[in-house]
């Protein structure tokens, strides 16, 4: 189970660090639910009556989830998902029997954990003996009084944790792997993986308010975002770069977890709308929309330098030409060949594009004529790229009367915005306020057409 997967299932295996976590002791790796028929069996009676055995290792289970689901430790560097340190996590004694009555109900209920109402990732559910030992969580002792007086497992559940609790039951299992998605991310990026940052840099900013905020979490890795990174690494002491590899990308999960206090019986909680994906695996044919219009013209750009790669007309449709461009586009840069439009495959798509656009040859463009820079443009956005579109629209403005001036100040505020969308509204686009490549390639062609007289 993993963030990457965003919503939790229960992992195949656990691995546990026999000590506390900065302690040389092995790691051992096994199956989920002999991890917990081990700690059951550790840390409870096996003579307790059913609903107390229940609810406890419901308890065992919702903690364990909960430091896999957050990657407590993964996220801090270290090579284990749990250690068997009551001082920090729950009891495990590598080697042991377990009882026969425990392994059954494990069996029974490995796979169900609890959740608080709202949230999704598998509740902290602290414990303690209640006998030698006090805590804000279950009491182990506690619950067999409960337990003698006639209450299920799950009213004894409520009467630690709350009635505002909940069991996932039957949670898929599956491989257990990271979460860093395993690819840079930068300005260009594109996909579920840059959303995840995006609201995570959000959330954090609340707390960090120097951090500024991205004003849609919409997957696409612009210059707002890179602002964000950029000073998340400059708080937090990391290569000040804009670019989420694995250091960045666990500095910020482990930041966020803390300030939802993901590990706390009482965490903020992540809403399922924290963790929905928005973006298709994959672009393919078939395919058609926006984004395979803005994979259309960085396909065209890039073939006006590489011979290789063949035009496409910018229609939105992933037909049999935008295929064959795709094959060619990821034979001549070293991807696999498979004609679908991969996150990855995104990436180097708009790698190749501002890599171009770094060395453009002198006198290639039309004079004051600026190209798409790789990210889309919308409220919030800085810069000159944004001064550019303001000094286009002011252009076009003065022909097309109801796109109203604007100054061009390079900030791309709400009446920028609106001029983008009247603009939209005019020439047949969506009329969203943003700037993709679309817009920008419509808006600098109406501009050369009138400053051209034409």
């Amino acid at each position: 189970m993993n963030t990457g997967a965003r919503f939790p299932f229960v992992p195949e295996e656990i691995t546990v660090h026999l000590g506390p976590p900065d302690s040389p002791s092995q790691n051992v790796t096994l199956t989920f639910a002999d991890y917990i028929k081990n700690v059951a069996s550790s840390e409870i009676y096996p003579t307790w009556p059913e609903s107390a055995l229940r609810a406890n290792i419901l308890a065992q289970i919702s903690f364990a989830l909960n430091r896999v689901y957050s990657e407590y430790y993964r996220s801090r560097g270290y090579d284990f998902d749990i250690t068997n340190s009551t001082a920090y996590d729950q009891s495990f004694v590598n080697g042991r029997d377990v009882f026969e009555n425990i392994s059954e109900i494990v069996d029974d209920i490995f796979n169900d954990y609890i959740v608080r109402d709202g949230s999704i990732e598998p509740l902290y559910a602290t414990y303690c003996d209640g006998d030698k030992v006090f805590c804000d969580g279950l009491s182990q002792w506690g619950s067999v009084t409960l337990a003698n007086r006639g209450l299920g497992p799950f009213q004894i559940l409520e009467n630690y944790y709350g009635t505002n609790i909940s069991l996932v039951n039957d949670a898929p299992i599956m491989g257990n792997t990271e979460s860093y998605p395993g690819r840079f991310l930068a300005l260009g990026s594109a996909g579920n993986d840059v959303r995840d940052v995006q609201i995570r840099l959000n959330r954090i900013s609340r707390n960090y308010p120097s951090i500024p905020k991205i004003p849609r979490a919409d997957g696409i890795f612009g210059s707002e975002t890179d602002s964000a990174v950029r000073a998340f690494q400059r708080i937090f002491s990391l290569k000040e770069d804009g670019i989420v590899g694995r250091g960045t990308w666990y500095s910020i999960q482990r930041i966020y977890n803390a300030v939802k206090r993901i590990s706390d019986v009482r965490s903020e909680g992540i809403s399922p709308e924290e963790v929905s994906d928005i973006f298709e695996s994959s672009l393919e044919r078939g395919d058609f929309g926006v984004a395979v219009r803005e994979l259309q013209y960085f396909l065209n750009f890039i073939a006006i330098f590489n011979d290789r790669i063949p035009t496409v007309i910018i229609d939105g449709v992933f037909g049999s030409s935008t295929e064959n461009s795709v094959r060619s586009f990821q034979s001549a840069y070293g991807t696999e060949v498979t004609g679908k439009v991969t996150p990855e495959d995104w990436d180097v798509i708009s790698s190749v594009y501002r890599g171009i656009l770094n060395v453009i040859p002198e006198g290639f463009l039309p004079p004051s004529v600026a190209l798409y820079p790789g990210f889309p443009l919308r409220l919030g956005s800085e810069g000159e790229d944004v001064r550019y579109i303001q000094e286009y629209l002011n252009y076009i403005s003065d022909t097309y009367t109801d796109i109203p001036r604007i100054n061009a100040d390079g900030d791309f505020g709400e009446a920028t915005e609106n001029a983008v969308k009247i603009y939209q509204e005019i020439f047949g686009l969506t009329p969203n306020g943003v700037v993709g490549s679309v817009t920008w390639n419509s808006i600098v062609d109406t501009f050369l057409s009138l400053y051209d007289g034409q």
